[in-house]
């Protein structure tokens, strides 16, 4: 048998504020790999990778190099900038993004392939547990750029059809981490819960301070002012520290916890390639769903070419460490089965609500607008601790 291989960009930023979750991503993007590798299948796929550093600037021109020395399917970037950033260059050469990390939606692009959340996905189930079993009054925190501005509308929106009000929102530059301000107004509004879209150091920082703040004012901070998010993952509850790593609440497709035999295969796997870490994520893992998705494609397309992998990317359906995952042939999308986790003392999340199934993703929120409070609910939901 012949074997074909094919050369393919990965595109991570293992340096700079938010290189903990990205240096997990790229772990999980080089697992796959080495599995692929290692089956001695039709094709095998040599990356090329490169470290953009958190730079905008470098994205754009590293995604230019791999584009412009003939390679047509990269993985990665880790924000939304940083994504929004380099389309333009995938438009302009027709390469696809194959993009694993959750987001703010509100896009569709015909050179993006999305394996990680949408907003659907993520932040209305988010809205539902916290309107329903922890309270409706928000304070939003976030950093100042696309994600925290976007999610915190499409929450807003959510949460005001449910009967609830965001109090304030802050913004903070990516890497700030200087608090005092934000966190003495949250103690004066005394919210329900804070929505947290802080990314990388600004967000450990924001986590150790805020619960420093509510034990020196005598104040439970899990339990009477939890801290909910759309990014929190198990390497970054490592970076947050044992002082603050407890009860915080995650809407996350997965969770390191997850009870099921493909994950406990990827969970070893993973560890003994990645002995020093970081451990793995929810991006990680749609890291490593996205090379399986990519090479299943290549392999039933032949080429690398955009427009033959795009017919043939809505026919891959992989039982993947959270469940089976698939491509929507209309978005670009994936089905992904949401679940709500909190932080435990040991570092890990015990899953409180998962769905039923894989939820179909709805990146322009369509067919579940919050404008019009039809978010998922239940029976889709079920209860798992409470």
């Amino acid at each position: 048998m012949t074997r074909t291989t094919f050369r393919i960009g990965v595109m991570f930023s293992t340096t700079g504020s938010y290189s903990v979750v990205a240096r997990s991503m790229l772990n999980g993007a080089q697992l796959a790999l080495a599995e692929i590798n290692a089956a001695n299948g039709p094709i095998a796929l040599e990356p090329v990778v490169v470290n953009p550093a958190g730079d905008l600037a470098q994205y754009r021109a590293l995604a230019r190099e791999l584009l412009s020395s003939g390679i047509h399917q990269v993985v990665g970037c880790y924000t939304s900038s940083s994504r929004k950033e380099v389309i333009p260059c995938f438009e302009k050469f027709d390469g696809l993004l194959w993009y694993p990390s959750h987001y703010e939606g509100f896009e569709s692009s015909d050179n993006v392939i999305y394996t990680g959340a949408a907003p659907n996905q993520h932040v209305l189930p988010l809205v539902d547990y916290l309107a329903s079993r922890v309270g409706k009054r928000a304070f939003c925190v976030g950093s100042n750029y696309i994600w925290a501005w976007e999610n915190n509308r499409i929450f807003r929106e959510a949460l005001t059809a449910r009967g609830g009000t965001v109090l304030a929102e802050r913004y903070l530059s990516v890497g700030d981490t200087e608090f005092d301000q934000v966190i003495a107004a949250i103690l004066e509004q005394r919210p329900d819960f804070v929505f947290n879209n802080l990314i990388g150091t600004s967000a450990y920082a924001f986590f150790r301070a805020f619960r420093a703040a509510c034990r020196a004012a005598g104040i439970d901070q899990a339990k009477q002012i939890p801290v909910a998010s759309c990014t929190l993952s198990e390497p970054e509850l490592q970076e947050i520290g044992t002082a603050a790593v407890d009860g915080h609440l995650s809407s996350s497709v997965y969770f390191a916890s997850l009870n099921t035999a493909e994950n406990a295969a990827f969970m070893q796997a993973y560890t003994a390639a990645f002995p020093d870490g970081p451990v793995v994520s929810a991006d990680a893992e749609a890291s490593y769903i996205a090379v399986k998705l990519l090479a299943a494609t290549l392999t039933q397309a032949g080429s690398d070419e955009s427009r033959l992998v795009r017919s043939a990317v809505a026919n891959q359906r992989l039982l993947a460490p959270q469940g089976e995952v698939r491509i929507d042939p209309q978005t670009y999308h994936a089905w992904l089965t949401p679940r709500i986790g909190r932080s435990a003392a040991d570092g890990q999340f015990e899953l409180l609500l998962e769905a039923r199934q894989p939820i179909a993703p709805d990146p322009y929120l369509v067919q579940s607008s919050p404008r019009f409070a039809t978010s998922m609910r239940p029976p889709l939901l079920r209860m798992v601790k409470s």
